[in-house]
């Protein structure tokens, strides 16, 4: 009977550790998901706007 129990609670622990681990893991995702990796660095004051258009010119344009 002590073994059964003793089964029992190994496995009870497994799960909640399973439980928790899952649970960490999800916290994580959230975080990694919430947190804007591709957002530009704000431009110092006083810095001439760069828009990309400087330099490229069609032949229509021309």
């Amino acid at each position: 009977m002590e073994t059964l129990v003793l089964i029992a609670v190994i496995i009870l622990a497994i799960a909640i550790g399973m439980r928790w681990i899952h649970l960490l893991n999800a916290q994580h995702d959230a975080r990694i998901t919430a947190y804007r990796f591709s957002e530009p660095l704000p431009r110092p004051p006083g810095m001439p706007d760069d828009t990309g258009r400087r330099g490229h010119h069609t032949d229509a344009e021309r």
